[in-house]
């Protein structure tokens, strides 16, 4: 499940794991799909996912699997909450395109990728969103905050 998510912290003393194979089943759920994308390591993903083997944090965040760790929960937490904050307080179209085509980037071609970034921007551009954005950024005090509207 941990793969599916778009950005992945822990602490110090967290470990992984794909263990599906201890209960005699194949992993499910995307992770067989996801992983071996995330941390671009085939070998080292069949390991895992053939062995059930246990992985710490410090290998998660060799491997690319997590962004970052953290000595406790707290200072993870908190910075997980300002980086959500971050986001929330982002164009809701700007957001769910840029989610939209990583995705779709990571499937297919660079030249797919730029072709489906133009069917999306052509969209983006359509909405009040980019003049909210825009004229937000203009502010050079830093002191508006651009009002976006729901999705």
């Amino acid at each position: 499940m941990t793969s599916a998510c778009d950005i992945r912290y822990c602490t110090h003393d967290a470990f992984f794991s794909i263990k599906e194979v201890d209960i005699g089943m194949a992993a499910d759920v995307g992770t067989l799909q996801r992983f071996p994308k995330i941390v671009g390591n085939d070998s080292l993903v069949r390991e895992f996912a053939l062995t059930g083997r246990n992985f710490s944090a410090s290998e998660a965040s060799k491997i690319g699997f997590v962004s970052r760790t953290f000595d406790s929960r707290a200072s993870m937490m908190s910075l997980a909450l300002d980086v959500a904050k971050k986001i929330a307080s982002k164009s809701p179209v700007a957001i769910q395109s840029t989610k939209i085509n990583l995705n779709y980037s990571r499937d297919h071609s660079v030249h797919e990728g730029l072709q489906n970034q133009i069917n999306w921007q052509g969209f983006a551009l359509q909405t009040e969103d980019l003049m909210t954005a825009a004229m937000a950024s203009a502010d050079r005090s830093g002191n508006t905050i651009p009002k976006f509207k729901d999705i």
